[in-house]
């Protein structure tokens, strides 16, 4: 069976696919990237030299990839089978060669099945804890304990499984700041993960939005599927440029995105809160967060709460008063 999550409306229902694998060193995989994105731009890679199981993240990693070569890394794309990829593979082996990867090994992998490669990366997913919510995967079962929120996600090719620093952290921020009867603005759902896990936590209203026409595909799926979707509405809007704003505003406003968007979106965010409305922000690499400090300060906001975990931190913040 396919899964639609991962078919392109480009192609329609294709289920067979050839793969075409490029392996180099891994001091080399970024000008790897930056050739074959000259292709496609829709690329996987497979880089297990950052796997650190000292993470908080290492019980979550599948027995299979502990051990792999960390040495040498791999990118692949994927093309139709009932369209050629010699043209594709020409070039692809002339830029090789004008940029030197004189060890890059190439590989076609032919008759891939869509479920083979759709679905294979599921393995690697198990529930996690971040408080009194646990984020289960749809296709795992979970033993829930007294006072546990279970809220079931399937991603599918949008950002947000529990399992990244910055989605951990901002959930934490809104187990504290979220009440009963709040009314929270989600910015850049992508999964719907945030808003998901808002409304189990007691917030009457969810607003969701996000750039990504599948993004809110996949999050209006979740959302349905958590049986939510007469508290969460899920639309397209590049950041705030298609939200409804509340005379009283949003009691809670959440986005787990970049540092620099975080920037771009400050000085309009005030206009969807009241002064009592907390914002909560991640996705902020710890390097970038003097940036963002200053950026709230500028515009007329006090931090409430820092959180870091690893290189990364959340913020709460509300209007200076």
């Amino acid at each position: 069976m396919i899964d639609k999550d991962y078919v392109c409306s480009d192609y329609g229902n294709v289920c067979e696919w050839t793969q075409i694998k490029v392996t180099v060193n891994t001091e080399r995989l970024d000008e790897l990237v930056a050739v074959m994105s000259m292709i496609n731009n829709n690329l996987m890679i497979e880089d297990y030299s950052d796997i650190d199981l000292k993470t908080c993240y290492g019980d979550l990693i599948d027995e299979k990839i502990l051990n792999p070569d960390k040495s040498h890394a791999s990118v692949s794309f994927y093309v139709p089978s009932d369209r050629s990829y010699s043209d594709d593979l020409a070039f692809l082996r002339e830029r090789l060669e004008a940029n030197h990867f004189d060890d890059a090994k190439v590989e076609v992998i032919g008759g891939l099945q869509e479920e083979d490669w759709s679905s294979s990366w599921k393995a690697y997913y198990k529930p996690v804890r971040i408080g009194k919510v646990v984020i289960v995967p749809a296709w795992e079962e979970s033993s829930a304990q007294p006072g546990d929120i279970i809220v079931k996600m399937n991603p599918g090719m949008a950002f947000g499984t529990g399992t990244h620093e910055t989605t951990r952290l901002i959930i934490g921020l809104l187990q504290k700041y979220v009440k009963d009867g709040s009314t929270v603005l989600d910015v850049g759902t992508g999964s719907g993960i945030l808003s998901i896990c808002a409304a189990k936590l007691g917030a009457s209203e969810c607003k969701a939005y996000d750039i990504d026409p599948m993004s809110v595909r996949v999050a209006n799926e979740n959302i349905a599927q958590s049986g939510l979707s007469g508290v969460i509405e899920c639309k397209q809007s590049d950041l705030l440029k298609n939200v409804r704003r509340r005379k009283e505003g949003y009691d809670v406003i959440c986005a787990n995105i970049v540092a620099d968007i975080i920037i771009r979106m400050t000085p309009d965010i005030s206009d969807y809160m009241s002064e009592s409305s907390i914002l909560l922000v991640s996705g902020i690499i710890s390097e970038r967060c003097g940036d963002v400090l200053e950026c709230f300060e500028k515009n007329d906001f006090s931090v409430i709460q820092k959180t870091e975990e690893n290189q990364w931190c959340a913020l709460a913040v509300m209007k200076k008063r």
